[in-house]
């Protein structure tokens, strides 16, 4: 039975969006009080994480970005994008979920566990450098790829984002870079309109994003077979010395902003497949962070699946 930590705080529920978002506070409330009802729970480790520290947080974004989104957090609700909202307190959180990443591969790293899953928000794989979008203030994923190269001399990262919509800001931050390679699997035409298959990184960083642009309605054999054949070998012959999920949960079939038909079973696969490599590659060394996921019932099955797949 692996080590598998749980990372979540109830601050996480602080950040508002306002009525009728899909990016609300009842995702991790539902998705806590699931999670709390079975047996799984108590093979967990509950780590509870601390704000990030600006630093860290300064590895991707500049200090003029990182302080306009603080100004931005004010009473009332405030718009950064036409989808991305702030309330007074966002800010906090945003380095919160930042510092959930941290935690996760700090236990991980320092050998306490063997994975991690981190049920922060809010989310962050369309969080630019300079812009939030979609949801996504700082890039959660992209800060602990950095953080761990930083702290714990990690060569070579390996980011998988099999969230529904591309992760744009992601694929940004990287994509010049031959240390970090980005691998994408998404839902094409969709939100935000980036990840086509010939956008394959730059310079150093050329061949080191892989972007999988995938037609509406495909199930769980399509993406299991393109993990398998496609995406495995790719991940084994980079090698990582750590790897990372971008774990959104939207291309499920029940979810309300995509055209997907993966099931829970699906996502219990996949998880499968990535600890094999990662167990290959990288002494099984592995932390997955909750992107997208909308449909509450859905997204409580789908983790619940995800973390068994880890725990087993």
């Amino acid at each position: 039975m692996s080590k598998t930590a749980l990372v979540y705080d109830d601050r996480y529920l602080e950040h508002d969006t306002g009525r009728g978002h899909p990016e609300r506070p009842e995702r991790l409330q539902h998705l806590m009080a699931h999670l709390r009802g079975v047996e799984l729970f108590d093979r967990l480790t509950l780590l509870s994480p601390r704000p990030a520290a600006l630093e860290w947080i300064e590895l991707i974004h500049p200090a003029e970005y990182i302080e306009r989104v603080r100004r931005a957090c004010q009473p009332g609700l405030h718009f950064l994008d036409a989808d991305t909202v702030v309330g007074e307190r966002s800010f906090e959180v945003a380095r919160l979920a930042v510092g959930g990443a941290i935690a996760a591969c700090d236990a991980v790293l320092g050998g306490e566990l063997d994975h991690a899953f981190c049920a922060v928000r809010p989310p962050g794989h369309h969080a630019e450098p300079n812009r939030a979008m979609g949801f996504c203030l700082f890039n959660n994923v992209a800060v602990a790829a950095r953080y761990v190269q930083n702290q714990y001399s990690i060569e070579r990262v390996c980011i998988l984002d099999w969230d529904v919509h591309h992760g744009n800001g992601t694929q940004n931050a990287f994509y010049d870079d031959g240390t970090v390679f980005y691998i994408s699997l998404h839902q094409h035409p969709l939100y935000p309109g980036t990840g086509r298959a010939e956008e394959r990184g730059v310079g150093e960083g050329a061949g080191r994003t892989l972007n999988f642009p995938i037609p509406a309605g495909k199930d769980d054999g399509y993406y299991l077979e393109l993990l398998q054949e496609r995406v495995g070998p790719e991940v084994v012959d980079f090698d990582p010395d750590f790897l990372l999920i971008s774990a959104g949960f939207d291309a499920h079939r029940d979810d309300p902003l995509a055209s997907m038909a993966l099931t829970e079973r699906g996502f219990a696969e996949m998880t499968r497949l990535v600890k094999e490599w990662a167990a290959e590659c990288c002494a099984g060394r592995l932390v997955s962070l909750l992107e997208g996921g909308y449909n509450l019932d859905a997204l409580a099955r789908s983790v619940h699946e995800h973390l068994s797949c880890l725990v087993a």
